[in-house]
């Protein structure tokens, strides 16, 4: 079995940023010559997430729409008061959905689904440029 480490940078702009990383991710395990394994992904920050979806603007805007009826930015948020940042909501929509994924890798591609992508989202209220830390593990 082999590892193999990459990492990949994004910048984004404020505001609930929403990118497909999907053939960013496919190229390293390309790189990586690994045909049976895993991809596990992570973000550092804690404003930041990857998911998947169907990365189709109706799908995208909807995603926003449900992220800001669940966790809306203008409410009190504890986090502000302290830090006075603003960006006490984006903390707990990067909570809610996590900083990791795992894909699985069969005869060297990435197993998604056929509308499916890989996305990163950025919560944050302020330009952030994010790095997305992957391991390809498998033979």
């Amino acid at each position: 079995m082999r590892i193999e480490t990459f990492s990949l940078s994004f910048s984004t702009t404020e505001e609930t940023d929403i990118l497909d990383i999907t053939d960013s991710v496919a190229d390293e395990i390309d790189r990586s010559g690994i045909s049976e394994g895993l991809a596990v992904l992570f973000v550092p920050g804690s404003t930041a997430s990857l998911t998947t979806i169907e990365y189709e603007q109706g799908v995208i805007m909807d995603l926003k729409d449900a992220i800001e009826r669940i966790i809306p930015r203008t409410i009190r948020y504890r986090h502000d008061e302290r830090w006075g940042d603003g960006n006490g909501y984006s903390h707990v929509r990067a909570a809610l959905l996590g900083p990791s994924l795992v894909i699985p890798i069969m005869q060297g591609r990435i197993t998604l689904g056929t509308w499916q992508q890989i996305i990163l989202i950025d919560f944050d209220n302020r330009p952030r440029h994010r790095r997305i830390i992957g391991q390809i593990s498998g033979n």
